[in-house]
């Protein structure tokens, strides 16, 4: 049954990358339709259904939907770690729903020439906790991890987030044999 090999296929994006702004839904459901072409006349049927079946709710003006099975009042215990996030990570990579959730606005910049860049080349999200806090440009110098961090609003002054700092940049330097 395409109609619901496409539910199947919605349902499974939703569960990535939720939760999603409604206009990051109806995207992500344009683009499975382009990598499903022959089910492209099922694009608006996936999305309303989609939209039915999903939980949402309006949050400051925008519809945000997530699966059916999640309940995002539950409470959640959030580990006190930096990581720093690849410019495509499920995280990231939906710009409208990142500024949407972090207040700021991220752009991937490799491709930008250099005067006009506002975070740098590479710049890899910071994410603290449950926010994305900053960016961190990382090269390597004389055998050397070199990191340029940038913030939104400041560094937090927390020692664990020192400690969580320097324990991410620790094992970016092992994955690099440095």
């Amino acid at each position: 049954d395409p109609q619901a090999a496409m539910d199947a296929m919605a349902d499974a994006l939703v569960q990535k990358y939720a939760p999603l702004p409604s206009g990051s839904l109806s995207t992500l459901i344009s683009m499975l339709c382009s990598a499903a072409y022959q089910w492209v006349d099922l694009r608006k049927a996936t999305l309303a259904r989609a939209r039915a079946r999903l939980n949402h709710a309006r949050v400051d003006g925008t519809d945000w939907f997530w699966p059916a099975d999640e309940d995002p009042t539950r409470g959640w215990r959030i580990p006190a770690r930096v990581r720093l996030l690849a410019p495509f990570d499920p995280l990231v990579w939906d710009r409208r729903r990142f500024e949407l959730l972090w207040g700021w606005a991220y752009r991937f910049e490799a491709y930008t020439p250099a005067a006009k860049r506002v975070r740098g080349h590479y710049a890899l999200p910071l994410l603290w906790r449950d926010q994305v806090i900053g960016w961190a440009n990382l090269k390597v110098a004389e055998g050397r991890l070199q990191p340029q961090l940038g913030y939104v609003n400041g560094p937090p002054r927390e020692a664990a987030y020192r400690h969580a700092l320097e324990a991410e940049l620790a094992a970016f330097s092992a994955f690099l044999g440095l």
